[in-house]
């Protein structure tokens, strides 16, 4: 009987196992992930997050969709039905930087007890709103992370968090340009 290491919550055999599939055939490795967004009212859109791409084929993992409510805050004009859409960034990079950090820590055999993260990001609504300005996004973003580990170093730990840094997606989204592309279909 084959035994499964779970640490940290991942099942490091897995985990060891999806390593040496991408090592095997680097297609393994690409997904395309997809959000749709329909406006509701004001600030409220309705977001769906269902199928997403995996080595060219189309996901059946998710029976049913993840259904997010986006608004802004009333300040902003909205109704507070939910996070806006900068809050949801910020929350994006604090879920990568949680998984990358849960994912190589069980790898490297580091238990942990706790992880917490703030990200906080800096925000001029002038260019939005049409006035100028400086860019459109954030100016400058904070992360700040908390962790407990019974038998990790504090230089392993902050070694392992230099590691998430530098290997997140949503981090190396937000640090490098990214061509994004925009089409329009005008509805009869």
């Amino acid at each position: 009987m084959a035994t499964m290491t779970n640490r940290n919550g991942v099942d490091v055999d897995r985990l060891v196992a999806t390593v040496g599939a991408v090592q095997a055939d680097p297609n393994a490795a690409k997904f395309t992930f997809r959000a749709r967004s329909s406006w509701e009212s004001g600030g409220r859109n309705k977001g769906e997050i269902r199928e997403f791409e995996h080595a060219g084929a189309t996901t059946t993992e998710r029976p049913q969709a993840f259904e997010l409510i986006g608004d802004e805050p009333p300040v902003l004009l909205g109704t507070n039905a939910g996070p806006n859409a900068v809050e949801l960034v910020l929350q994006a990079l604090a879920f990568c930087y949680a998984v990358g950090y849960a994912y190589n820590a069980a790898a490297k055999g580091i238990e942990i007890e706790e992880l917490r993260y703030e990200v906080e990001g800096d925000l001029d609504l002038h260019r939005f709103l049409g006035l100028g300005g400086p860019r459109a996004g954030f100016s400058a973003i904070r992360a700040k992370s908390w962790v407990r580990s019974p038998n990790a170093t504090k230089d392993q730990l902050e070694e392992l968090c230099q590691y998430v840094q530098d290997t997140s997606p949503v981090r190396d989204i937000l640090a490098a340009p990214v061509p994004v592309t925009t089409d329009l279909v005008v509805l009869d």
